[in-house]
């Protein structure tokens, strides 16, 4: 996978681990010419794209 696709989803907040198939994968429905560009490591700047920023809710409290 392109190191700066496979960053990029790495740090997004809608690529989770599915504990039934056992790999990580976007929740975001996309559409079929968004699903062949992400299949094809193509998929650069996601509009999509969310910070994955676990201490968000942590600097909301204080």
């Amino acid at each position: 996978m392109n190191s700066k696709t496979k960053s990029g989803c790495e740090c997004c907040s809608n690529y989770v681990y599915d504990e039934e198939y056992g790999y990580y994968e976007c929740e975001v429905n996309l559409d079929e010419d968004e699903m062949v560009r992400f299949l094809q490591d193509k998929f650069f700047n996601c509009p999509y794209f969310q910070l994955d920023d676990e201490y968000k809710i942590v600097r909301k409290q204080m």
